[in-house]
């Protein structure tokens, strides 16, 4: 099968570069073959964000139609509050968390109507495919994507419902995985990207849906926490969006570069919800939705070099997330639209049959509002690794008084590396749930409507098995176990030995093991097309 564009992953960024390549062929009456995969079973099955919307790119691509979006809840108030163990003390919102204007969505719904907007002009998508290989020419050159071969066991053979995956070529290949996205990891590696780059930082972001009584509710509210239940040497905060229909979406947020290998970012916000602040919102409520992602949070200093012979890196996949306004739709969006842009020019000049490296995006990016944007805001995550107080200190003095213009930029370093042993660090003692305010990971992925075929072959690999009980559970009491929101590691004993047991099917695409494995031994992949969550207005 080939095309002009073949783009992987129908997010926010993947799917406004679709239109807006339409938008330009139609301008220039010109017909151009766009094609998008996506591995969640249907559109928005796999989107999850807060999410508090900036609709400025929205805008940008749909002047005359923005407003048929799904833009649930315009925001009407935002607070800010540091938490200690009992109470919460208001703080001034920040410049950068003020919403006037912005809307409280479901990312999912957005794809959706997205998706929409893409077929009518004619681009070919197909949920349920997952691109697991790239496809290069003998010059080294992206060539497209091969999607995943159907109906393989566990041993690697062939059921009787055997499909072989498709080759899908394309003159240009877009890579809007995401966060962390598998084929996006092995193209910063073969082409170098990331050289003099820093290193990307993560969050774990977990979600809850929760529909509360009408008393405790205030459609448009917004509400960020920072404190407890971390200590100050951990960087991580809360959201609490009041949506419609008597909805609140619930979360909370833990930086991977946290230290101690007993804590659960899991059980970190069941007992979060037990404060009295928060408890007076979700008490007589019941729990709806449950989901969880990492988040790149590294900024500026942390974007790879975007582009490489026969294709892009747009949205996530490249960590467009500007993290003091906690929001990256609508820079991935503008990402898109500007990687659009900038293959349209080079389908249309372009007279060679080789693919080309189109390194006007990159020029592109750098002269936009999304990089002024991005770099003003530079140093501000970073700041956080001296402590919450030194963290918001900073922050004010970057976004207020410098305005980004700091002689400096900080840097970082990679989240695998920063786990003291366990031997060494604090031991945490979580409160069993209590199944009305504080529940499990089983019962929390059930509400992810997860699902993975159960004999198809395990897409979480060790690269070398026996570093799961040498180092993992000898040296950082198996992390893995923890810091995993799905329950998918366990350590059982066999033989009066233990052993690591991987739970695939409760994977639900997060990518942290990915991230946070000490050693770097657990490489995450794409697995059957269409498994994973199937996210709700999430």
């Amino acid at each position: 099968m080939e095309y002009d564009v073949i783009i992987v992953g129908a997010g926010p960024a993947g799917l406004s570069a679709a239109i807006r390549l339409k938008q330009l062929a139609q301008a220039a009456k010109q017909t151009i073959r766009v094609c998008i995969l996506e591995k969640g079973a249907q559109i928005g099955a796999h989107s999850l964000s807060g999410a508090v919307f900036e609709p400025s790119s929205l805008k940008a691509l749909l002047p005359d139609t923005w407003q048929k979006a799904p833009l649930d809840t315009p925001v009407t108030h935002d607070a800010f509050y540091y938490l200690n163990q009992k109470r919460a003390f208001r703080l001034p919102t920040p410049s950068s968390m003020k919403n006037h204007g912005n809307y409280i969505i479901s990312l999912g719904e957005l794809c959706k109507f997205l998706a929409q907007v893409a077929e009518n002009l004619e681009c070919e998508i197909y949920p349920g495919f997952a691109a697991t290989d790239i496809l290069y020419d003998t010059h080294g050159n992206v060539i497209g994507v091969k999607t995943g071969d159907l109906g393989i066991d566990k041993k690697g053979e062939k059921t009787p419902n055997y499909q072989p995956g498709m080759h899908l070529y394309a003159k240009q290949t877009l890579f809007a995985e995401g966060c962390r996205g598998s084929l996006s990891q092995h193209l910063m590696s073969r082409f170098e990207l990331r050289t003099n780059i820093q290193p990307q930082t993560y969050g774990l972001g977990i979600k809850e849906i929760w529909k509360i009584p009408s008393k405790q509710h205030n459609p448009g509210h917004v509400i960020h926490t920072v404190g407890w239940p971390l200590d100050h040497a951990t960087y991580g905060g809360s959201f609490i969006y009041h949506l419609s229909d008597q909805r609140v979406a619930f979360g909370f947020v833990v930086g991977l570069d946290y230290q101690n290998p007993w804590l659960s970012p899991f059980e970190e916000m069941q007992r979060f919800k037990t404060h009295p602040f928060i408890s007076s919102i979700l008490t007589g409520g019941e729990r709806i939705g449950y989901g969880a992602r990492a988040l790149n949070e590294g900024g500026w200093q942390s974007i790879p070099k975007l582009s490489f012979p026969g294709g892009l890196l747009i949205g996530d996949a490249a960590g467009f997330l500007n993290v003091p306004k906690i929001k990256g739709s609508h820079t991935a969006m503008e990402s898109g639209m500007v990687a659009a842009e900038a293959c349209f020019e080079s389908l249309k000049q372009s007279t060679a049959d080789m693919p080309i490296e189109i390194k006007a995006y990159q020029h592109k990016i750098n002269t936009s509002w999304l990089a002024k944007e991005l770099y003003a805001v530079r140093n501000v995550r970073p700041g956080f690794h001296y402590g919450l107080w030194f963290g918001l200190a900073n922050a004010a003095f970057e976004t207020m008084i410098t305005r980004g213009k700091s002689p400096w930029t900080m840097t970082y370093r990679e989240d695998y590396t920063t786990l003291v042993p366990a031997s060494q660090a604090a031991k945490i003692n979580y409160p069993k749930p209590d199944g009305k305010l504080t529940f499990d990971r089983l019962s929390s992925v059930y509400l992810s409507n997860t699902f993975h075929e159960e004999n198809q072959p395990c897409h979480l690999h060790l690269r070398d098995p026996s570093l799961a009980i040498s180092v993992n559970y000898n040296e950082y009491a198996s992390p893995e176990t923890r810091y995993c929101p799905a329950a998918v590691y366990e350590v059982i004993e066999e033989n009066s030995e233990p052993r690591l047991q991987i739970n695939a099917q409760n994977c639900i695409h997060c990518k942290t093991c990915d991230i946070k494995d000490p050693k770097q031994n657990i490489v995450w992949s794409a697995p059957e097309g269409g498994g994973g969550p199937n996210y709700q207005a999430m």
